[in-house]
């Protein structure tokens, strides 16, 4: 997401397409190396009570992962399509910068959450989703305010790109989430 985020700010087309061609490559294939894993621990291996929910877990959170490469992914092929024009108004800057900035935090502290199996950690991120989700509804505020000057297309990217953000925040808390699950055996809320 921060290189998805760089290429859409700079604009780096090059960046761009990095991102594009290397997320069916290596996201896709490190996520399905690690179902087979899964899959193939179950068929075998007769996990019990912490391994068997280490082993949902990671099922749930390749889905997020992959998820999360898509929408990155998103906003890459975005910057691609616009280049090397940034999409989105010189207002609305700081609005999306803040909202990079959370998605990618969040996606660091989703991932050591997991590794520290930390089961408080999921509540902590949810106010920093929430402030996401705050951010996303400021952007349809001023698309949809009197003075918007813009038009139509900035909206729709900018629409977009607030929602890929948005939904890249609520996958980075889901996968924080399992680690509770790994912990106290608590399905995790979504």
């Amino acid at each position: 997401m921060t290189d998805a985020s760089t290429a859409l700010w700079q604009p780096d087309l090059r960046l761009a397409e990095t991102i594009i061609s290397g997320d069916s490559e290596i996201t896709t294939a490190l996520c399905d190396d690690i179902g087979h894993r899964c899959v193939r621990l179950l068929a075998l291996q007769a996990p019990v009570a912490t391994d068997l929910r280490l082993v949902v877990a990671a099922l749930h959170a390749v889905s997020d992962v992959m998820r999360m490469g898509k929408l990155a992914t998103h906003i890459a092929k975005i910057a691609r399509l616009k280049h090397p024009v940034v999409p989105l108004p010189d207002d609305l800057e700081p609005v999306f910068a803040r909202m990079a900035l959370l998605a990618t935090t969040l996606a660091h502290e989703a991932a050591r959450a997991i590794e520290n199996r930390d089961p408080r950690s999921a509540e902590q991120l949810v106010s920093v989703e929430e402030e996401v989700a705050t951010l996303h509804h400021q952007i349809f505020q001023r698309l949809f305010a009197k003075d918007w000057s813009h038009g139509v297309e900035p909206a729709v990217d900018a629409a977009l790109i607030g929602r890929y953000y948005t939904r890249f925040a609520d996958h980075a808390v889901a996968i924080a989430r399992q680690a509770s699950f790994i912990v106290t055996g608590s399905p995790p809320q979504r």
